[in-house]
C-alpha cells in the first residue's frame, strides 16, 4: 500500500513539474485600422537595434535571413530603394534567478544521563537556479509616415542547444512570432 502510496506521489510531482516547463511567451501588437495588404514591399531600418555599437554583427546578418524568409512567404519584395516597409529588430539576453524552498524534518539526537531521545529539526533547505532569458522584438513600421504598424515579442529561456546554434535559435524565434503577423501579403 505505502509502495502505490509512494508512486502515486512521485507521478503526481512528476506531472505538475512537467506542466510548469517554460514555453516562450509571444505577444503582438497591430495598429488599429492598418491595411496590411496595401503594403508591398520592405527593407531594413538604417542601423538595426541589434547593431548598436556601430557595425553590422553576425547576429544582425542571421535576423536578416529569417526575417527575409518570413517575409517572402508572406508575398513581400525586398525593395531597398523604396520600401512600403520598414523592419527592425532587438534582442536581449539577461541572467535570472529562481529560488526554490523546501520544508525539511530531521531528526537530531539528544542524550541525557544514559538515555537518548529522538527530537524532531524543522528547516527548509533552499535552492538557486540561474538561467538565461532570451527576447526578440521585430518591429514593422510603415515607412511613409513613419509609424509602427505591427510588432512582435517573443521571451523565453534559453537552452543549451540554442547557445550553441544561435542561426538556428534565431530563425525559430523569428517564426514562432511572424506567426502572430496580421495576414499575408498578396502576391502580385
Amino acid at each position: 500500500m505505502k509502495r502505490i502510496a509512494m508512486k502515486t506521489l512521485l507521478l503526481a510531482a512528476v506531472l505538475g513539474l512537467t506542466a510548469c516547463a517554460t514555453r516562450p511567451l509571444i505577444d503582438s501588437q497591430t495598429r488599429a485600422g492598418t491595411d496590411f495588404t496595401a503594403y508591398r514591399s520592405y527593407a531594413y531600418v538604417e542601423q538595426p537595434g541589434t547593431d548598436k555599437a556601430g557595425y553590422s554583427t553576425i547576429l544582425t546578418s542571421h535576423f536578416k535571413a529569417a526575417v527575409d524568409r518570413e517575409m517572402a512567404a508572406r508575398g513581400y519584395v525586398f525593395d531597398a530603394a523604396d520600401p512600403d516597409l520598414l523592419v527592425n529588430f532587438f534582442s536581449n539576453v539577461e541572467t535570472r534567478s529562481e529560488s526554490y524552498s523546501t520544508p525539511t524534518v530531521r531528526m537530531g539526537y539528544y542524550g541525557y544521563r544514559g538515555g537518548v531521545i529522538a527530537v524532531p529539526l524543522y528547516g527548509d533547505d533552499v535552492s538557486t537556479r540561474n538561467y538565461r532569458v532570451g527576447t526578440v522584438n521585430i518591429d514593422v513600421v510603415d515607412a511613409k509616415r513613419k509609424e509602427l504598424v505591427w510588432e512582435g515579442v517573443l521571451e523565453g529561456a534559453l537552452s543549451r542547444k540554442a547557445m550553441r546554434d544561435p542561426a538556428g535559435a534565431v530563425q525559430s524565434a523569428v517564426s514562432q512570432i511572424f506567426q502572430r503577423y496580421p495576414v499575408v501579403a498578396p502576391v502580385q
